[in-house]
Parts: C-alpha cells; sequence; structure tokens
C-alpha cells in the first residue's frame, strides 16, 4: 500500500474534516423578526391592552421585546392600574382636559400620573383639595401631590383643617388663594381670581344682582347655582341668599323640568283677585 507524503496529510485531514464555511453559515439560526405592525393592527381593534395580552400577538416570552416594539409606535401608558395598560395616541380622543379612558381605564395626555398631576394643580384657578382632583381624574392621588411638594413643584396650604395644593409660583398661588377663598364664602361658580375681587366685593355684587330679580327669576337663579355646587348645594344658597332652602329645590326642580313661566311671575288665575272700589249703583 502506498503511504500518503507526510507532507500533504495534515492539508487533506483538514480539508476532509472541516466543512465549508458556506455550510456553517447556512446553519447559524437566524433571530425572530417581530413586527410592530402586529401590535398596532391589535390595539386598534382592541383599544387598549395590557403586557401580558401584547405578547402573546406578538408571539414573544420577553418584556423588553415589547416594549421595543411599543417604541416604535409612540405608545401611552395609563395613569389608572399602575400604568398596566397601552394603548396609541392615535387611538385616544382626549377630552377638553386630556385625558381619555375606555372601560374603566384612564389616559392622560401628559403621559404619567405626576405630570397630569402638575399640570391640572397648576392650571387650576381655585387649586385642589386632593378628593376634588381625585374626582376630577377619577384615580388616587396621595401619593403623587405630596411626591410633587417635596420636589418643590408644587405647594401645600393648609385651609379649613385641609390641604389645599396649589402652584408654585408666589403669583399664582396667591391668586388660587384668593379664588378659593371666594368659593368658600361665596357659593356661586364664578372665577373669582380673573374678576381680582375680594369675596366681600363679589358677594355685594351678587346681591345687589339678586335684588333685582322678581320672585320667579330669585327662586331659579338659586336652583341653577344649586345644581352648580352639586351635593349640598340647596342649603348653601338658602343660607346665602336668605331662602328657605325648599324655595332653593323648588326652583331647582323648576328649571330640570323647564317648567318656566316667561313673563310672570305667576300663572294665569293665581294670586289674589284684584279687588279694586265698587262702582256706585
Amino acid at each position: 500500500m502506498t503511504l500518503l507524503d507526510p507532507n500533504l496529510a495534515p492539508s487533506l485531514c483538514y480539508s476532509y474534516h472541516s466543512p465549508p464555511a458556506w455550510s456553517v453559515n447556512y446553519n447559524i439560526m437566524r433571530p425572530t423578526s417581530f413586527e410592530p405592525s402586529v401590535l398596532r393592527q391589535h390595539l386598534r381593534r382592541n383599544k387598549i391592552a395590557d403586557l401580558p395580552e401584547l405578547k402573546r400577538v406578538l408571539g414573544t416570552a420577553t418584556d423588553l421585546t415589547v416594549f421595543r416594539k411599543l417604541q416604535q409606535l409612540d405608545y401611552l401608558a395609563s395613569y389608572t392600574h399602575r400604568g398596566r395598560f397601552y394603548t396609541l395616541p392615535e387611538i385616544a380622543h382626549f377630552d377638553d382636559h386630556g385625558l381619555w379612558s375606555h372601560e374603566g381605564v384612564w389616559f392622560s395626555r401628559l403621559g404619567t400620573l405626576l405630570a397630569t398631576v402638575e399640570i391640572f394643580v397648576n392650571q387650576s384657578v381655585p387649586g385642589y383639595y386632593a378628593h376634588e382632583l381625585a374626582n376630577e381624574l377619577h384615580a388616587e392621588v396621595q401619593q403623587p401631590l405630596p411626591h410633587l411638594v417635596a420636589q418643590q413643584r408644587l405647594a401645600r396650604i393648609e385651609m379649613d383643617g385641609q390641604f389645599l395644593y396649589t402652584a408654585i409660583d408666589s403669583i399664582s398661588r396667591r391668586k388660587q388663594m384668593l379664588a378659593r377663598r371666594s368659593a368658600q364664602a361665596v357659593p356661586v361658580a364664578v372665577h373669582a381670581a380673573s374678576l381680582q375681587a375680594s369675596p366681600d366685593e363679589l358677594k355685594t355684587a351678587i346681591m345687589l344682582f339678586y335684588g333685582l330679580l322678581d320672585e320667579q327669576q330669585r327662586r331659579l337663579f338659586a336652583g341653577l347655582e344649586s345644581m352648580r355646587r352639586g351635593h349640598g348645594g340647596d342649603t348653601l344658597l338658602g343660607d346665602f341668599l336668605g331662602l328657605d332652602v325648599h324655595t332653593v329645590a323648588r326652583g331647582r326642580q323648576q328649571l330640570l323640568e323647564q317648567n318656566v313661566i316667561s313673563g310672570r311671575t305667576r300663572r294665569m288665575g293665581g294670586g289674589r283677585t284684584p279687588t279694586g272700589k265698587k262702582r256706585p249703583t
């Protein structure tokens, strides 16, 4: 048997055992490609979705993969439910306050709850008590409010045994405090801060106007302002205007039922029959 040349053996052995370069590259598995358009289509159909749902839709078990695709879509996270739900700006139809909800989940044009709370307080005419802001945002605000105060992004002032949250700017804060005092002293829905009026001046102006009204108009005015004040409005307006609480309630009910007499204060046939002087017989 003829032996191979020892000088050729190494190269022959190498060529025999090593696959060509193209076969090595061919066997490497390419990573799975995830398209953000899949998430867009799902959100357009369902409005909102949480992370587990989006992972199933995308076909991945990795949170980071979902967030990378959401970032390409300029997504929004809910400010309620601990930011657990997601949507797209093109889906949300924000109201005048920049809020939108779907199935009880709330989103803000501003993004986070912290940013939304800060802007709401700064733009409020009379500032906010915590419970008022919670009702406005449909969310708990007990944590973000003290946090913003600690960061000196909002101010907090004690009024009537509770904390009023205002803007940090001294001029804006003073206007908000004036509006709040006016609102508490005068239970009528007016923006005292924009009028630059003190509570006493505002009360005098309202009572002057009120004195020009007839009986029905006074009742209707009180009923209207009671509705705008909400719970307890009948008592507040009754005390302020010197009316019986039932009179305020009657005015409110007349407005709701559209039972208003135009051009006269009494119905035809109402009141006492005029007597006049009898003609001599």
